[in-house]
């Protein structure tokens, strides 16, 4: 392990986490609100993104407007934070993304649910959108853990958390049983605060920064 067990850590409390608007060259990160729902139907219908495999977290365009109420309930319960990735030479929302599983007395989350219209992948947006989540994690909230969790089956993704220098810790067997009754074994990663800083460095040079 990279991180000693042993070292002093701090021991209060991330405070309660606020809706915050995060702003690189490719994405805008904006707070989740209704108005980005239109948005969010043609991200899901760019390449038909609900349907990939694996992915039970990708709306169907008739039910963005009830995942989008869901999310915001859990924003307002303090239970996540969603933002609607939007690029901001035109305005148009790309996708999802939320910060889950908040575990502030241990200063941890989950990156995750995220989803983002077909069009926008391999175009660095994705690298750019998780270089702010993890900045805004790890250097601003002061995180020590930020944990991804995929599918064992959802080899892409599986794929893109490890470009991005995440560690595999386990696989979570039976994990979760899926609306089609298929049970998900969930394969689990993380990034710690002490490998941030070559993450961050990795990150930037695949964005030519």
């Amino acid at each position: 392990m990279r991180e000693s067990s042993t070292r002093p850590v701090p021991t209060t409390p991330l405070a309660a986490l606020e809706p915050v608007m995060l702003t690189g060259e490719r994405v805008r990160l904006e707070p989740l609100a209704e108005e980005h729902a239109d948005g969010l139907r043609a991200a899901v219908a760019d390449g038909e993104i609900w349907r990939l495999p694996y992915a039970p977290h990708i709306p169907a365009p008739a039910e963005v407007d009830a995942s989008v109420a869901s999310l915001r309930g859990d924003v307002d319960a303090g239970r996540r934070l969603a933002w609607a990735v939007v690029r901001p030479a035109d305005g148009r929302v790309l996708g999802l993304t939320t910060f889950m599983n908040l575990a502030l007395a241990d200063r941890g989350l989950e990156i995750g649910n995220t989803y983002l219209a077909a069009s926008a992948h391999r175009t660095g947006v994705n690298a750019e959108m998780k270089l702010l989540l993890l900045t805004h994690a790890f250097d601003t909230l002061g995180c020590l853990r930020v944990e991804f969790r995929v599918h064992h089956l959802n080899h892409a993704s599986r794929r893109a958390v490890e470009r991005l220098g995440a560690q595999q810790e386990g696989i979570l067997r039976a994990h979760r049983i899926l609306p089609d009754g298929t049970v998900r074994h969930t394969v689990v990663y993380s990034i710690l605060a002490g490998e941030w800083p070559g993450v961050r460095a990795a990150l930037r040079h695949r964005l030519g920064g």
